[in-house]
């Protein structure tokens, strides 16, 4: 979602997505760790392909959802709802 479409959304829904995204900081780095692990034994063994893509994808999502929560979080804040 970009900055437009959260524009686009009611005061309502937008508080609702920032409740559904709110990211655990903790957890997402233990993951992002582990996956990092993940990629290094493939390296390690020789194991190309989809033992380092899906990891490295997955890394992408944790954070891209960081990225969308900051967003969330400027526009609440633009609109005084936080």
């Amino acid at each position: 979602m970009n900055q437009q479409q959260l524009s686009q959304l009611s005061d309502n829904e937008l508080l609702e997505e920032f409740r559904k995204i709110k990211p655990s900081p903790l957890i997402d780095a233990f993951l992002i760790g582990f996956l990092i692990g993940i990629i290094i034994f493939g390296i390690a063994v020789s194991a190309w392909g989809f033992t380092i893509l899906i990891p490295l994808f997955l890394i992408y999502l944790f954070l891209k959802k960081s990225t969308r929560y900051e967003s969330l979080k400027k526009e609440l804040r633009e609109r005084n709802l936080r």
